[in-house]
């Protein structure tokens, strides 16, 4: 099982409650998270009710199934501003491969690491290479 991100991955789902999602397909457009991320793959993910403020943000798990499912593993934050999973309603998800920005690193303006690598540690790493 590998950590897996890749860009236009986006499906929809009206599971309700705080489990597994059922992948309803691929919006036009868009792959699936099996043809994207691969079965058994781990990604990160975003969930959005459609007509609500309702969203979470996490680690998944993706299975090749009837349907294909996302595991919700490890929520990231959410719209109640914790790390406990979003209940939904069963209305229309909006289901997506994601960057968190708590994982990113980046450089600032001034061209300073961001993020978890800090100065100290992208010297190490300079070094090392």
């Amino acid at each position: 099982m590998a950590l897996v991100i890749n860009d236009r991955v986006r499906e929809t789902s009206t599971t309700s409650g705080t489990g597994t999602l059922n992948l309803a397909g691929a919006v036009t457009g868009f792959r699936t998270f099996v043809d994207g991320i691969g079965n058994s793959n781990t990604t990160y993910y975003a969930i959005f009710e459609e007509g609500t403020n309702l969203f979470e943000i996490g680690i998944g798990t993706v299975t090749d199934a009837a349907p294909d499912t996302l595991a919700r593993d490890t929520v990231l934050s959410n719209s109640s501003g914790n790390t406990s999973k979003i209940t939904f309603s069963g209305g229309t998800l909006s289901v997506f491969c994601t960057m968190p920005a708590s994982k990113t690193v980046y450089l600032d303006s001034s061209g300073n690491p961001v993020g978890a690598a800090s100065a100290g540690f992208a010297l190490a790493m300079a070094v090392a290479l």
